[in-house]
């Protein structure tokens, strides 16, 4: 294991693109985790007010993106800077894709059926990054067979296609469509 870490996450630069996607995971998990002891009025969480507006997780999870993302691009793929700002836009990715509902719906749907599409995109966003992760890139790639081009062609096209699917599936459900 030490050998295949160190070869397919470590030397190619990958370790950020790990961190980020553990992070992205365990604070969507923990998130829905205190969400839910706060509505059952369990454990000592409380919602986060200011002034009588209730402030949602997404407001921490932008600017923590937005730092995360900045940062990771300014320092690159290896040393401790990557890995660090890896972390935070993990973080703050995870806390606005867990109310990606209340942003599509600019009304707060979380417990309602419409916030299951929060669930929906963390779980999407979850499987492409850990895609990058294994090695795919179907771009980009130099020295590659005709075989491997059209699986690579069949592929771009399977996942836009299945792109048009989920936006006309997002648009039937929200404007009320038969």
């Amino acid at each position: 294991m030490g050998h295949w870490f160190s070869r397919n996450i470590l030397e190619p630069g990958k370790l950020p693109l790990l961190l980020a996607l553990t992070s992205f995971v365990v604070t969507f998990l923990v998130t829905r985790t205190i969400t839910r002891l706060i509505r059952a009025g369990k454990g000592p969480f409380g919602n986060v007010s200011s002034g009588g507006l209730h402030i949602h997780h997404v407001v921490p999870g932008v600017v923590l993106s937005v730092i995360g993302g900045f940062g990771a691009v300014g320092s690159g793929r290896h040393g401790v800077g990557a890995a660090v700002f890896a972390v935070v836009f993990g973080i703050g990715a995870g806390l606005v894709l867990d109310e990606f509902a209340l942003i599509l719906h600019l009304d707060d749907v979380y417990w309602s059926e419409d916030g299951r599409k929060s669930v929906e995109v963390v779980v999407l966003t979850a499987a492409l990054v850990m895609l990058a992760l294994s090695g795919f890139s179907p771009l980009g790639v130099n020295d590659v067979s005709e075989d491997e081009r059209q699986d690579r062609a069949t592929f771009i096209v399977t996942i836009v296609l299945n792109f048009l699917f989920i936006l006309v599936s997002l648009v039937k459900g929200s404007s009320g469509w038969p």
